[in-house]
């Protein structure tokens, strides 16, 4: 990033966004690898390419698009992130999160994130959904490094429930009316881009992780630092390493959130219109 002030590159790209969309967005969506099928789900859907706003930068992960969508997904206006970023492609963690504080000047309160996770948890099963109900950052990354802005937030924001609970509670009843089981554990994130060692899936286990990703926990921590609320998934699309006996790969990972699609698809749309302010 430039020189320019974050607060100065937050309004110059929220400005950009209202120009192209007035209304006030409620939810936003970051949706992890090959799960951006709800942004079909979008009614009157304005799609803007990242290119186009000030400041964002551009995903370069095959299985993710990249393209911010704004409209109405069951009676609630929502702003999606097709595709993420990811340090491992060269971001800083800054820039990593830099979208979710544009999503708080636009006006949103609640943000549902999701991921593409490896099960550590040996009652896990490929093609699980996991809710998150906290996380353990070992990507030795912190948005918050730096001088502070007291209009973004304090400078040492609370994390002991990181993860709305009332939240979590919600995305259960959905998912019980819907008959989908829905795991609940810890997300650890990892810088990649690499898979995990065997030996280090054992230490993770030991941490008390559940599942292992490289992504959500930067915009997690920005959004909990500008009193977003948070619901975060994780899609279990393959057991991480040495948990079977085969090579892990980006494909099954593609593979597997293809399959879950039409699940995660229910219980998204089932959740959103239960979210208040």
């Amino acid at each position: 990033m430039n020189d320019t002030p974050l607060s100065a590159k937050i309004k110059e790209a929220a400005a950009f966004i209202r120009e192209q969309f007035p209304k006030k967005p409620e939810i936003g969506l970051i949706l992890g690898s090959g799960l951006g099928v709800l942004a079909e789900m979008i009614e009157e859907a304005t799609v803007i390419s990242y290119d186009r706003i000030p400041h964002f930068p551009v995903s370069t992960v095959e299985g993710h698009a990249s393209e911010l969508l704004l409209g109405t997904v069951r009676g609630k206006t929502v702003l999606l992130m097709k595709g993420r970023f990811h340090m491992y492609e060269g971001y800083g963690v800054d820039v990593v999160s830099f979208p979710v504080r544009v999503m708080k000047e636009l006006g949103v309160h609640t943000l549902i994130v999701t991921n593409a996770a490896g099960g550590i948890n040996a009652s896990y099963e490929v093609g699980d959904l996991m809710l998150i109900k906290d996380h353990i950052n070992l990507t030795f990354r912190n948005p918050l490094i730096g001088p502070n802005d007291n209009d973004l937030g304090v400078r040492f924001p609370d994390m002991s429930e990181t993860y709305d609970r009332s939240l979590r509670k919600v995305a259960h009843e959905a998912a019980g009316e819907l008959g989908i089981k829905l795991q609940e554990g810890v997300y650890v994130g990892l810088l990649g881009p690499n898979y995990e060692t065997p030996a280090e899936i054992r230490m993770l286990r030991t941490l008390g992780g559940d599942a292992v990703g490289m992504s959500t926990v930067p915009e997690v921590i920005v959004a909990r630092h500008a009193g977003i609320r948070v619901l975060g998934f994780s899609c279990i699309t393959n057991m991480a390493a040495g948990m079977l006996d085969q090579p892990l790969s980006h494909a099954e990972v593609i593979e597997t959130t293809e399959r879950v699609k039409p699940k995660f698809l229910q219980l998204v749309l089932n959740i959103i219109p239960k979210l208040e302010a």
